[in-house]
């Protein structure tokens, strides 16, 4: 196969503080470009830094044959509560699944704990008349009437989306088709998410979650990934878009509208996958993966060269992994990916003294807009990059290579008046106290991943990438007495370069549901086939012939 010299793949990472560009030619030349994310707004700061790349590299658009993609935006949806408004229709008898979930609590110790708001509340969800058993037999036929009526209903309070979720659906899910046939039909405009299709697995709590999960994102990044695409396509960039999912293989830009859930660990998963194949090019098996931006520090194990992957994660505020013994802290999502661990600290995460007088560091960002206070755009709130500048661990004047000036003093001041004079200490003792915190806090993300799962960090290599990582990866080493330290090059856009090293992934389940001593080999073999041959649907649906999987 002969490779055009002149083929360009790019690689894109939104991050909270930061969007990272890399231009990788056939050839292994890299270019990049580091530019402020936008926040309202995110392809916006795609567009521009990629446009001015491709004219500072003399890289024609049209020779781009590739856009791979990972970003924070379904993250940051779920975060901030930005979704779409949800309904959800399900069997009589199930409207509360969502608040019963596992009946756990993440800590049994904290009284102060409430449970997170389900996204979809209870007066938007409406029960239907049917039932199958679970051994697929209808028990009780759906009522179509009772269903059009529930969704009339929804509509009527201004649902944007709809989640379809019954009883055993996953053994047979003709009640859950002959529904979603009737809506598309009446209401052909409003998205439809049905567990069939996104999670046919048994557990009922983890199938409606997810399916809710999905359909409170759906809108959401059907409308960005559509501005993106068109933004592209404006700039003279006719290439696929492909999206990055959590277990850090991609999907195409409609896989990805159609189930945005698989996307919700984006941003981390593509630098972990990089530091795999890294890892394993120059001798390290066993790492762990530690990248830290601008608004959370995500750390991940890879043991003999291979990712750790988990079935199911809690997406939450605070630290977020997918640890057998935090359970019902977060929003459950039953989907394969890289087993991550995530804590709000990050360059951009503002230092503050509580109400009883404690240095604290995060989980809030001072982000893009306005950014640190060293950045010079009306930030007045300490950060940890600003302790770093005002310590002399970062360039005093500028960062991202010139394009981002940096006012030491203003750092200094920021501190000087919200952490030193509060605490009765000068500036410099609380940019090291700012760092200090912000180490204890990424520590437990590195523990999280190492030490709960049974593993002694003592065994791997640390590897820090992200814009942040590299100022702090000696210091969580000596925390954890981790002997190697790895910063690979370009460490402040390796994640945008991990994603160039991913694979296009499809994960399809079915249940087969028999007793075991009635299981044949045959039967295993049909649902294998089944299975194959949907997955080579979903990647000639993709651009990818028959012959290329």
């Amino acid at each position: 196969m002969t490779i055009n010299p002149s083929t360009v793949r790019i690689g894109i990472d939104i991050g909270g503080t930061f969007t990272d560009i890399v231009a990788a030619r056939a050839d292994g030349r890299l270019h990049v470009a580091k530019v402020s994310s936008t926040t309202h707004e995110p392809e916006q700061a795609v567009i521009a830094g990629l446009a001015a790349l491709l004219e500072r590299a003399g890289i024609a658009p049209g020779d781009v044959a590739e856009v791979v993609h990972g970003s924070t935006v379904a993250s940051n949806t779920i975060l901030q509560k930005t979704g779409a408004r949800t309904g959800l229709v399900t069997t009589r008898g199930f409207r509360d699944v969502l608040e019963i979930g596992r009946i756990r609590t993440p800590d049994m110790f904290d009284l102060t704990w409430s449970k997170p708001e389900p996204l979809v509340p209870r007066r938007l969800r409406r029960e239907v008349d049917e039932r199958m058993g679970a051994d697929g037999a209808v028990v009780r036929p759906l009522d179509e009437t009772d269903l059009a009526k529930a969704v009339e209903d929804l509509l009527a309070a201004n649902v944007e989306s709809l989640a379809i979720v019954f009883i055993n659906s996953f053994v047979n899910p003709a009640h859950e088709l002959a529904a979603e046939r009737l809506v598309r039909t009446r209401w052909p405009e409003l998205p439809v998410s049905t567990s069939w299709q996104v999670l046919p697995e048994i557990k009922e709590y983890e199938r409606t979650s997810t399916t809710v999960v999905n359909a409170y994102l759906q809108p959401i990044m059907r409308a960005y990934l559509e501005r993106l695409q068109s933004g592209l396509t404006d700039v003279g960039v006719d290439a696929p878009l492909l999206m990055i999912a959590s277990n850090g293989g991609v999907n195409s830009a409609r896989a990805t509208s159609e189930k945005p859930v698989f996307s919700v660990g984006s941003g981390p998963a593509a630098g972990v996958a990089g530091a795999a194949r890294l890892g394993r090019a120059c001798g390290h098996r066993d790492v762990i993966a530690f990248d830290m931006g601008g608004t959370t520090a995500k750390a991940a194990l890879i043991e003999d060269g291979a990712l750790t992957l988990t079935t199911e994660y809690e997406f939450r505020e605070g630290i977020s992994t997918s640890s057998r013994f935090i359970k019902a802290g977060g929003y459950m999502l039953k989907e394969p990916a890289i087993d991550v661990a995530e804590v709000g600290a990050g360059g951009g995460s503002i230092a503050q003294v509580d109400a009883g007088g404690l240095l604290q560091v995060g989980p809030r960002s001072a982000g893009a807009e306005p950014g640190p206070a060293c950045y010079g755009r009306g930030g007045e709130e300490p950060t940890v990059t600003d302790a770093s500048v005002a310590i002399g661990y970062l360039n005093p004047e500028s960062l991202a290579g010139g394009s981002l000036p940096i006012d030491r003093q203003r750092a200094i001041a920021a501190i000087a008046a919200r952490i030193g004079e509060p605490l009765g200490i000068d500036a410099m003792t609380a940019a090291h106290g700012i760092r200090a915190v912000a180490n204890a806090n990424m520590a437990r993300a590195l523990r999280s991943v190492s030490v709960e799962r049974g593993r002694d960090p003592r065994d791997f290599a640390l590897m820090v990438f992200g814009g942040s990582a590299a100022l702090h990866g000696v210091e969580l080493a000596r925390m954890l007495d981790i002997g190697t330290v790895i910063v690979p090059d370009l460490p402040g856009v390796f994640t945008a370069v991990g994603m160039l090293t991913s694979d296009v992934e499809h994960h399809l389940v079915r249940p087969l549901v028999t007793p075991l001593c009635d299981l044949g080999s045959a039967d295993g073999q049909a649902v294998l086939d089944d299975l194959r041959g949907q997955a080579l649907a979903a990647l000639e649906r993709d651009g990818f012939a028959a012959w290329d999987c």
